[in-house]
């Protein structure tokens, strides 16, 4: 890897992550925390710009960091339309996308509109890496048993992505090259088969659905989510942050810190015990169905994200997965150093940049349009017969 220097930018909801890379060596890495109050004070996301690009700016002077110096700069994507997997140069069509709210409205979708503008200051190329959008799932992934209700690809795909291509590097392969089973387990947890270099199953990490997290309530039985919905117990907003912000080791124990859990239930916490086990025992079954997906031949499975510091997680794992490939631990997130590796590989002519167009690569099966006039057009003909 060529010693290009980058200055990778990932925002979040209460803080800006910013790290300078000369090849694989971080030079400077800063959390830059904003004020939660200060934060309130803009009415839409874009509106937080200025304020997170002085924030930026302030930080990188006080290290002695100067933007001149770099190559390239790459922010966390977010806020486009679904794409497949790669490196984006950051385009108009992507920031009248991000700056709109079109698709989502996250302080993520400022990545790009920050990269953009350090790379335009200083006449450099700018990009997003894997973006949160990224969609690869194969059709038979998207269906469900209702018609119009389609499963999605809302997964870590960053942090999945630079795992597959370090994990094939070591092993002295490319990524496109391998079948693998990567389970990131942090405050989220996606558990994706990866099928020659494309993500082509996973659970929806967004909308309930594959393991319980921290979080995150993961697949629950339909009938009894209606019960509760219906039951004048919660509003519609209490029941979406059920799902997707107070659901899974938060709505039984009260934290989302597993080490907390872990400590709960060495020190005795049978329930803490269930409840921690059960969420190991979920993401150990989502691995042996992503293992059918891929009929089979998995090359090795991966364990990442911070909860795959936990020897007991680990350990548990292993005794349920190694019967399918090699369990191999890759603990916490690569995410910084994936949007810098990214970048250098376009720059280094290893990968070719790609250029956002706007248009989802899913927003529906072609056919079904079709199909449901056929349908329509048979319900109403001359026999009037109905399909039973």
């Amino acid at each position: 890897m060529s010693l290009h220097k980058i200055l990778a930018i990932n925002p979040g909801s209460t803080s800006t992550k910013i790290a300078v890379f000369e090849g694989e060596t971080r030079l400077f890495s800063k959390n830059v925390t904003h004020d939660a109050g200060r934060l309130k004070e803009f009415r839409e996301i874009s509106d937080q710009f200025v304020f997170r690009k002085e924030a930026i700016l302030k930080e990188l002077a006080e290290a002695g960091m100067t933007l001149d110096t770099m190559d390239a700069f790459v922010g966390r994507g977010g806020g486009t339309a679904s794409v497949e997997g790669g490196v984006y140069t950051i385009n108009e069509a992507m920031l009248k996308d991000t700056r709109s709210g079109k698709y989502v409205k996250h302080p993520a979708c400022l990545g790009s509109q920050l990269a953009k503008e350090f790379a335009d200051h200083y006449n450099r190329p700018s990009y997003v890496v894997n973006p949160p959008d990224t969609d690869e799932f194969q059709d038979l992934a998207r269906v469900t048993g209702l018609k119009g209700v389609y499963r999605e690809s809302k997964i870590h795909a960053l942090n999945q992505k630079e795992i597959g291509i370090r994990y094939a590097r070591a092993k002295g392969k490319r990524y496109e090259e391998m079948n693998l089973i990567i389970c990131h387990i942090g405050g989220g947890v996606s558990v994706t088969a990866h099928r020659k270099g494309r993500m082509v199953d996973s659970n929806d990490i967004a909308h309930g659905d594959g393991p319980m997290a921290p979080t995150r309530c993961g697949q629950l039985p339909v009938k009894n989510v209606i019960d509760l919905c219906c039951s004048g117990q919660y509003t519609e907003q209490e029941i979406r942050e059920k799902v997707t912000k107070s659901g899974g080791l938060v709505d039984h124990l009260g934290t989302a810190d597993a080490r907390e859990v872990r400590k709960m239930a060495d020190e005795g916490n049978c329930y803490a015990k269930l409840i921690y086990d059960a969420m190991i025992y979920q993401i150990g079954k989502a691995a042996g169905a992503m293992a059918a997906v891929l009929y089979g031949k998995a090359d090795g499975i991966i364990l990442t994200g911070g909860i795959s510091y936990d020897d007991y997680v680990v350990d548990s794992l292993k005794e349920m997965l190694s019967f399918i490939a090699p369990v191999e631990v890759m603990a916490g997130e690569y995410e910084m150093e994936a949007l810098a590796a990214g970048a250098i590989r376009v720059l280094d002519g290893q990968e070719e940049a790609k250029e956002y167009t706007g248009k989802p690569v899913w927003s529906g099966f072609s056919f079904l349009e079709e199909f449901q006039e056929e349908m329509k057009a048979y319900e109403c003909g001359e026999d009037r017969r109905k399909i039973v």
